[in-house]
């Protein structure tokens, strides 16, 4: 494959928010008008405890004054209702998207005019004309950029969003692709006493990610960027649908905003069908688990991080840069991926490195780098 990632760069809303006071906002989106009992209130925040989250970002936030509750106003007594989701998704993700843009811009040392493609990748929010056009009202971009729009694909976006950049720089050794994923999900807070959206309130959080990549890596004696340049060849991506789990992972969109389906069973089939799948793809490469030097797995949760981590015989050490992601972030869905490759970027870590995320369906896709 024909793509090499020149620059990344990241966003998140200034405000954050720690999982105690975040159990104080699930008390009140999960019992609308309703007291918690003791018990319910120690049930959430051993939810909240067990997440793997320390802090969140959101865009709902205002400055900290008080408690967790009264830092949003969004949420009430009564669930807003999905037009009023969107609408503040169409206010508050252009800017952060264009933050993380042009981080991406100014690490790969290209001006905007230099963008042939821009991608879109986001699940969380939708509305025409988009954030891909305000990013081009924002940034001198040309008025014929192709753009594509990678949507509702979860976690795993940002690994789809690049097999299409991928498609580009391949066909077109020109090209010069700009990625970005935004995504916020503390737009779509479930109300109500259901196990599963507790557990996705819990862990979801909002951020953006952006990438710049072209066919060829940097000419020799070009300026060094010491920061770019491992792990920036994409060598080969793969996809498995796990059979009969339809039911275990959804994302689907309702009266009160988009809601998450997230099964206990998702660690147990990861442990059962990754790691056949896992070596056989990559011995079609002529690699092995233990020639990866580095792994970006998407955090869904710390039993899915312990379930690939065991299924895989990984060290525990390896899958530190995606637990740390989590601590920090929270699971912002599709930019999260690209959070932990910054991190291994910026750490020198060794290749090749393997990408990996998970989505509806439940699918697996993985990406390998070096």
């Amino acid at each position: 494959m024909s793509l090499t990632i020149q620059g990344l760069g990241t966003a998140l809303p200034p405000q954050r928010i720690t999982q105690g006071d975040a159990a104080a906002i699930a008390a009140q989106v999960a019992l609308p008008n309703q007291i918690p009992s003791p018990d319910q209130r120690r049930l959430l925040a051993a939810l909240h405890r067990r997440s793997g989250v320390a802090t969140r970002h959101s865009v709902l936030l205002d400055p900290p004054d008080g408690d967790g509750s009264s830092r949003q106003t969004f949420y009430g007594a009564s669930s807003p209702g999905t037009g009023q989701r969107m609408r503040r998704y169409a206010r508050e993700a252009p800017p952060l998207a264009l933050r993380a843009v042009q981080a991406a811009l100014a690490q790969a040392q290209v001006p905007p005019e230099r963008i042939t493609h821009l991608i879109t990748v986001s699940c969380s929010g939708f509305h025409a004309p988009g954030v891909d056009l305000a990013l081009m009202a924002a940034l001198p971009m040309g008025a014929g950029l192709a753009r594509t729009h990678v949507g509702f694909m979860g976690c795993h976006g940002a690994l789809n969003g690049l097999r299409v950049a991928a498609g580009f720089t391949g066909a077109e050794p020109e090209a010069c692709v700009l990625l970005f994923a935004v995504e916020l999900c503390s737009l779509h807070l479930q109300y109500g006493w259901d196990a599963e959206r507790i557990v996705a309130n819990a862990l979801f959080a909002d951020g953006a990610a952006a990438l710049v990549a072209t066919a060829v890596p940097p000419a020799q004696g070009a300026p060094a960027k010491a920061a770019t340049e491992p792990l920036g060849r994409l060598i080969a991506s793969g996809s498995l649908l796990v059979p009969g789990s339809g039911d275990a992972m959804s994302w689907g969109i309702e009266d009160h905003g988009f809601a998450m389906g997230l099964s206990p069973q998702v660690p147990d089939l990861i442990s059962q069908h990754l790691r056949p799948w896992l070596e056989g793809w990559l011995d079609a490469h002529d690699l092995t688990l233990e020639a990866i030097g580095s792994w970006a797995v998407h955090p869904g949760g710390p039993r899915i991080l312990s379930a690939v981590t065991q299924c895989l015989g990984l060290d525990p050490g390896l899958i530190e840069p995606s637990r740390s992601v989590l601590r920090d972030c929270g699971n912002m869905s599709s930019p999260t991926l690209l959070f932990i490759l910054e991190r291994l970027r910026r750490s020198g870590a060794s290749g090749p490195c393997l990408a990996m995320a998970f989505g509806p369906g439940l699918c697996i896709e993985v990406a390998l780098l070096v």
